[in-house]
């Protein structure tokens, strides 16, 4: 067990128990459906940056874990409507609900999931988690719109491309960082620190996913999916802003027209590979990890900052 599990273990196990409580339901098919989810959930990465956020700043109490079980909740809310808007299957090598119950049922059980988030915050007066996760919720959509409306044309500049992460991926880990460290934290502009600090690792996130799509490691995520989907990735963007126009006409007509054949999507990730776009994401994506640690450096030292900062390195280290 890492050291940012271990200093928390307890504090899990109180989460996860919160979390199955949560989202129990009397609908039989609901039920069913939850017990899926709960059984297949993923590597916890936000309600542990929510529990350890709030404990560098004091105990961690009832609050806290209702603000991590909001979290997992939102999260879990948006990766089923994802899954029905992408039309994915499968989601981390299993089943998507959408796959075993079909897309209507699957809208469904996430607005289930985001209704029971808000009661549950409602419920015992969350009001400021509330408030913080509410503001993630709307950069979310906003952040995936964006991307929508940007693919069409692909042509981004790297700013755009920002924008759309913060909203789509950093925003909802900003948010966990916020709302733990309000439960603890008396200070606001210390939680305003931590928002911060949790949006620079969530870009620092979706940079390393991003270039999960360029390596061959074993990630459950075929290489070449982002640009099959006209995803633009930092990478990409890079390319297609730094090379030749001859290069930078083919690579567009192959991604707009031949990105189902896989020497054309070959072809696509040799171009970036070549042109600095790898080592130029890998560049960006630690200074982002560089900030947000500056950042965790002006709290004191104790073994919570030092699983802060090992999940950090975590999140730019991780093979999948």
């Amino acid at each position: 067990m890492d050291k940012s599990t271990l200093i928390i273990a307890k504090e899990i196990t109180a989460f996860e128990n919160y979390f199955k409580e949560a989202v129990k339901s009397r609908v039989p098919l609901l039920d069913r459906i939850m017990r899926y989810i709960v059984n297949r959930k993923g590597k916890q990465m936000r309600p542990k940056f929510v529990l350890l956020c709030a404990k560098l700043g004091g105990e961690i109490n009832d609050s806290t874990l209702r603000a991590a079980s909001l979290v997992e909740l939102l999260h879990t809310a948006t990766l089923v409507h994802d899954d029905v808007v992408d039309d994915s299957a499968k989601r981390r090598g299993f089943f998507s609900v959408n796959a075993l119950w079909k897309n209507k049922i699957a809208v469904l059980v996430g607005d289930y999931l985001l209704s029971k988030g808000l009661i549950l915050s409602l419920e015992n007066n969350d009001f400021e988690v509330l408030k913080i996760l509410s503001e993630a919720v709307k950069m979310m959509s906003e952040g995936e719109l964006l991307q929508m409306e940007k693919a069409r044309n692909l042509n981004i500049d790297e700013n755009i491309y920002y924008e759309i992460i913060k909203g789509k991926t950093a925003s909802l880990l900003a948010s966990a960082c916020g709302a733990g460290a309000s439960t603890t934290f008396k200070d606001p502009i210390k939680v305003e620190q931590l928002k911060l600090f949790g949006e620079k690792t969530g870009m620092a996130f979706q940079i390393k996913d991003d270039l999960f799509d360029y390596g061959n490691e074993n990630i459950g995520k075929p290489t070449g999916n982002d640009i099959k989907e006209k995803k633009l990735t930092l990478p990409l963007i890079y390319t297609l802003n730094n090379c030749d126009k001859a290069l930078k006409k083919k690579i567009i007509y192959i991604v707009k027209n031949e990105s189902s054949k896989k020497e054309k999507i070959k072809f696509v990730i040799d171009a970036v590979d070549n042109s600095g776009g790898i080592a130029y994401a890998y560049k960006k994506m630690f200074e982002y990890r560089d900030e947000a640690l500056a950042i965790l450096n002006q709290f004191p030292d104790g073994e919570v900052k030092e699983a802060l900062e090992q999940l950090v390195r975590y999140t730019t280290d991780r093979k999948y």
